[in-house]
């Protein structure tokens, strides 16, 4: 596969929407697992009450632009029923095995306006045919198929390198799949990836960000990486749970709005996207305090963030001037670089009546600054780069002062798999 270091307009496309919630939905919900074994007993699957309009229309409520559903996590459940397996929602009593959690959803986003990424795990811990790499390959090629054809357009296909170490899998087969079937949709981290993972499950990325690399790593458990054929533009995607775990915990809360936003600003603020994990419950619908967390969340990124105002450019070289049509308070400001040419601003430094307000290493496409609280009405930016330009500088009056929080110490998320790898093997599959 030849590679660009130019974005294509999927890619493109891709990261303007920026934000984005996951779904962790399947056996492990019910069993209190992050890593089940394969061996859970579809029975447990039975949530009496899933809402997928519900899921959808927090992801509304949230300002996300697509949701990413664990159509098959590592355990090998199949939220779909599948002609593959029967370890699938057909054997669940969940509708008395007539329930389709993918059709659901896909149609709940397609009403609300979202875009539908699925997440389909090479790692099959059920599956009898994982131990004969040729013979599961056509399992997967299979599943791919299923997920890529019966449900609409799909804006992302996202591959998890957990428990493949050192497994070689037929990514031509499976690239092929995706390219003839869902040729817009990008393709995370693995095969022939169109994005990549930021390397990190705390949602963070670090200044800078580099959309053109030459290896993607490869998962949050081992510090390996995989070498590319040749450098590629594949910009990051940051993902992190709402919640410590990934699949929804009875003991577990919802993070507080001043860690969300600093996991924002780290992240979408610095030109990735983030996929923000949101788990439904054991009755099928996400929590009421989650919910309420989420919305606290949006308010406030909306009173720090609202009434953008549009500038007109100036430009001189490297040297932009950035104007608007009235003197005003302002406390944050968006740059967003021109990737026509791909990226190639490396610095940055703006300045409000010759004093520096805000610098910082890459724009791409966006770079939200927060700034102490001046009155203007225009302001430069000096760009380093061989050839970087600036598509737009937009300017926020909301807020009222307020600095990006800090991550709270102690949070990273554990670099040692989950404990459920160790745990008995019980109840037993039927």
């Amino acid at each position: 596969m030849t590679r660009s270091l130019v974005p294509t307009p999927a890619q493109l496309a891709w990261q303007r929407r920026g934000l984005g919630m996951f779904v962790h939905f399947g056996l492990n919900t019910f069993a209190d697992r992050e890593w089940s074994d394969g061996t859970l007993s579809p029975d447990l699957f039975d949530p009496e009450h899933l809402d997928a309009d519900q899921w959808a229309e927090v992801a509304a409520g949230l300002g996300a632009t697509y949701v990413v559903l664990t159509a098959k996590h590592h355990d090998g459940f199949c939220l779909w029923p599948t002609a593959t397996t029967d370890y699938s929602v057909a054997s669940a009593p969940w509708k008395n095995g007539q329930g389709d959690v993918v059709a659901e959803l896909a149609a709940a986003c397609r009403r609300r306006g979202l875009a539908l990424g699925l997440y389909l795990s090479p790692w099959d811990r059920h599956s009898p045919s994982y131990d004969d790499p040729a013979a599961y390959d056509d399992v997967y090629v299979a599943q791919l198929t299923e997920l890529c054809t019966r449900y609409g357009e799909l804006v992302e296909m996202w591959f998890d390198g957990a428990g493949s170490e050192g497994r070689v899998y037929d990514w031509a087969r499976f690239m092929d799949v995706v390219r003839t079937t869902q040729p817009g949709a990008m393709v995370f981290n693995m095969g022939e990836p169109t994005i990549r993972w930021v390397g990190n499950e705390d949602g963070l990325a670090t200044d800078p960000v580099r959309y053109v690399v030459d290896r993607t790593a490869d998962n949050q458990y081992v510090e390996s990486a995989t070498a590319l054929t040749t450098e590629a533009y594949l910009p990051p995607e940051c993902d992190v749970s709402l919640r410590r775990k990934w699949f929804w915990s009875p003991g577990d809360e919802p993070k507080t709005v001043e860690h969300l936003l600093g996991i924002f600003y780290r992240s979408v603020g610095l030109g990735a996207n983030l996929l923000l994990n949101v788990p439904p419950d054991t009755s099928g619908r996400i929590s009421e305090a989650d919910g309420a967390r989420l919305v606290g969340f949006r308010t406030e990124l909306d009173r720090r963030l609202g009434n953008p105002l549009a500038t007109t450019l100036e430009v001189d070289s490297d040297h932009v001037t950035a104007r608007w049509d009235r003197s005003v308070p302002l406390e944050h400001l968006e740059l967003e670089e021109d990737l026509s040419a791909g990226q190639r601003v490396t610095s940055h430094t703006v300045r409000i009546d010759g004093r520096t307000v805000a610098e910082g290493g890459t724009i791409g496409i966006r770079r939200i600054h927060g700034i102490p609280r001046t009155t203007a009405h225009e302001l430069t930016v000096d760009l380093n780069g061989d050839g970087g330009a600036l598509r737009s500088v937009t300017v926020r009056t909301g807020g009222d002062g307020s600095s990006p929080p800090e991550i709270p110490a102690g949070y990273e998320a554990p670099t040692e798999a989950p404990e459920d790898l160790e745990r008995p093997r019980s109840p037993e599959v039927r």
